[in-house]
C-alpha cells in the first residue's frame, strides 16, 4: 500500500503534519497561558488545520510539478505539445522519470534513424553526382574536341560522334531508371495485370540476353523442360525488366564459361515461386542488407568496367513491392548467388485469353 502511495501525497502528508503539529503546539500554548485551554477545539483545529494544509500543499505542488515539466517538455521538444494533456502529467516522481525515459528513448532513436537516412541521402546525392558526371563530362569533352577543329577530319568526327552519342544513351538510360524508382516509390505507376505464361516469358527473356551472355560463355537455362505453360497474373512488362535486370546482373557477376539457371515452382496453393540461380563469385553477408539500395556496387571497380546504371537490383525490388509480393536472395561468396521472387498464379488461362492464344499459334 505504501508502495502505491504517491510521492506528492506524502511530501503533502509529511508537511502538513509538520505544519499542524507546529501550529497546534503554538496554539495550545497560547490558550494555556491564557487559562483558556479547550481540548476539543485543540483536537478541532488540529484536524481543521491539516486538511487545509494538505489541500493547499497538493494543489500547489501537482501545479508547481505540471508547469514546470511542461516547461522543460517545450524547450527540449521530448515530445509534441498536444500530448501533455491535464490528465497525463503525474506528480509520482517514478512514473514521471519512466515517461521521460520512454519518449527520450524513442526520440533517440528517431534521431539515430534520421542520422542514418542523411548519411544514405548524402551517399546517394554523391552516387547521382559521379554517375552522371562521368557521361556528361565525356559528351563535353567529345563536343569541344570537335568544336576545337578534330571536326575536320571525317574520320575522327565520326568516331567521336559516336562516342558522344553512346555517353548521351547511358545518361538517357540512367535519368530513366531513376524517373522509374521515383514514380514506383510514390505509387505513381500504373502497373497493367494481365494473364501470361511465364515459361514462354522466361525464354523470350533468355533469347533478348543471348548474345551478352556468349561474350562470358554464360549458358542461360531452366532447370528442366516446361511442356506445360505456368500462367501468372502479374504485368508482364515489369516482370519481364525485372527478369532481364536479374540475368543480366546474374552474366555481369558471373564466372566465365558458368551457368544461370531459372526455376518456376510452386510455392503455395495461388502463389508460384521464380528463383534466378548463378555460379558467378558470391556476394559477401556484409553486403546483402544493403545490396537493393540505389547505386549501391558490392564490387565498385568491377561494376564500373561492366558498366550499367548501378539501379538494377533497386528498381527488381520496387517491381516486386509494386506488385506486393516479396524478394529473397541467398549467396555463398566464392559459390554463387539466388534471387527468387514470388508471383501471384492463375490456374488456368481464362477463356478470353485461350482463344486469343490459339489465334496467335
Amino acid at each position: 500500500m505504501a508502495a502505491k502511495f504517491k510521492k506528492s501525497y506524502r511530501f503533502a502528508v509529511f508537511s502538513s503534519s509538520m505544519i499542524t503539529v507546529a501550529l497546534t503546539l503554538f496554539v495550545s500554548v497560547f490558550f494555556y497561558l491564557k487559562n483558556t485551554f479547550d481540548w476539543s477545539f485543540t483536537l478541532l483545529f488540529f484536524v481543521v488545520c491539516f486538511a487545509f494544509s494538505f489541500v493547499l500543499i497538493q494543489v500547489r505542488v501537482e501545479r508547481f510539478i505540471y508547469k514546470r515539466v511542461k516547461k522543460i517538455y517545450d524547450d527540449v521538444s521530448l515530445l509534441d505539445v498536444t500530448t501533455l494533456r491535464r490528465g497525463q502529467v503525474t506528480t509520482d516522481m517514478n512514473t514521471l522519470t519512466k515517461e521521460v525515459e520512454r519518449f527520450a528513448a524513442s526520440k533517440k532513436l528517431e534521431i539515430e534513424s534520421l542520422k542514418i537516412r542523411e548519411e544514405y541521402r548524402k551517399e546517394f546525392m554523391g552516387n547521382v553526382a559521379h554517375e552522371l558526371k562521368t557521361p556528361l563530362f565525356t559528351t563535353q569533352g567529345y563536343i569541344l574536341t570537335l568544336l576545337d577543329g578534330a571536326m575536320k577530319d571525317k574520320t575522327v568526327r565520326k568516331k567521336y560522334l559516336k562516342r558522344a552519342a553512346a555517353a548521351v544513351e547511358r545518361l538517357v538510360y540512367l535519368v530513366s531508371d531513376l524517373d522509374m524508382i521515383s514514380k514506383l516509390e510514390v505509387g505513381d505507376l500504373n502497373l497493367r495485370y494481365e494473364y501470361f505464361d511465364m515459361v514462354l516469358l522466361v525464354k523470350d527473356t533468355f533469347e533478348l540476353l543471348e548474345m551478352k551472355a556468349s561474350k562470358k560463355n554464360i549458358t542461360l537455362t531452366t532447370d528442366m523442360d516446361y511442356n506445360e505453360p505456368v500462367y501468372v497474373n502479374a504485368d508482364r512488362e515489369r516482370i519481364q525488366q525485372l527478369l532481364t535486370n536479374l540475368i543480366v546482373n546474374s552474366i555481369k557477376y558471373g564466372k566465365q564459361d558458368g551457368t544461370t539457371e531459372i526455376s518456376i515452382e510452386n510455392l503455395i496453393q495461388n502463389k508460384v515461386i521464380v528463383r534466378v540461380t548463378d555460379n558467378g563469385e558470391g556476394i559477401a553477408k556484409e553486403h546483402i542488407p544493403r545490396l537493393f539500395e540505389r547505386f549501391y556496387r558490392v564490387d565498385k571497380s568491377g561494376s564500373r568496367r561492366e558498366g550499367g546504371s548501378g539501379l538494377g537490383l533497386s528498381i527488381v525490388k520496387h517491381i516486386i513491392e509494386a506488385h506486393d509480393e516479396k524478394i529473397y536472395i541467398e549467396s555463398d561468396f566464392g559459390v554463387g548467388s539466388e534471387f527468387s521472387f514470388t508471383l501471384e498464379k492463375a490456374e488456368e488461362l481464362p477463356k478470353t485469353s485461350a482463344v486469343e492464344a490459339s489465334l496467335v499459334e
